[in-house]
């Protein structure tokens, strides 16, 4: 499955009222690994930032006066992302911003090009309840080196939210190889051991139900993410 982890930086909170993308930050991910593919761009908005967006990525109006605007590297972006999942930290406001700018150029958007986004923020909160999550919160919670991180920046944020991500989803992928490697290795055992008729036990239906029972309560906890009850399901 291939992954782009994607952040923008903008000139303030809201595009209906005429802000607008001025950097975009995109990093691939194949195999649950970074690739070292990446798309970066400044944007030249003509118009200021507001001062609060302005104090956290630092981006003025005279460094973005002679950078690109978003319809001349539009292609390039959408090509960078066609087919891939997203992953983004808050996805309603990034993807907000990159629609509002895709409408105005005629095109589709976001989502008519990738087929799923995973929020992050979304899935933060389901696993630390009560919690801080913002981004530099879950770089100190899983270990993740975000001391480069003096300003806001949307390349830099896409690097850190993707080790993020694998960190998040790093239980479920172990549980599985690990799940995996012990089956090949009894498997292994299996074949020194002298050839015997195979005795085949089948579960009685009590023992079904006992199991299916314990499956649903899993699911209830880790809020269907159980996987052993899709595939039974």
């Amino acid at each position: 499955m291939r992954y782009v982890v994607l952040d923008t930086e903008t000139t303030g909170l809201e595009p209906t009222k005429g802000h607008r993308v001025i950097e975009i930050g995109l990093v691939e991910i194949v195999h649950r690994r970074r690739t070292g593919a990446h798309f970066h761009q400044y944007l030249n908005p003509d118009r200021d930032s507001d001062p609060g967006a302005l104090q956290k990525h630092g981006l003025t109006t005279e460094f973005l006066s002679d950078k690109p605007r978003f319809a001349e590297v539009v292609d390039q972006f959408l090509e960078f992302v066609q087919g891939a999942e997203l992953v983004i930290h808050n996805a309603a406001f990034d993807l907000g911003f990159l629609d509002h700018e895709l409408r105005q150029l005629g095109r589709e958007p976001l989502s008519g090009l990738c087929p799923q986004v995973t929020d992050t923020l979304t899935m933060a909160r389901e696993l630390h309840p009560g919690k801080r999550n913002t981004l530099d919160a879950l770089c100190e919670r899983y270990g993740v080196d975000n001391s480069r991180r003096t300003f806001h920046g949307a390349l830099l944020d896409a690097e850190l939210l993707g080790d993020v991500y694998l960190a998040m989803t790093r239980g479920q992928e172990t549980l599985l190889v690990e799940t995996a490697s012990a089956t090949a290795a009894e498997s292994r055992q299996t074949m020194h051991r002298s050839s015997k008729p195979l005795v085949v036990r089948y579960a009685t239906l009590e023992e079904l139900d006992s199991h299916l029972a314990l499956l649903e309560k899993i699911d209830q906890a880790s809020k269907g993410r159980c996987l052993w009850k899709r595939s039974v399901s």
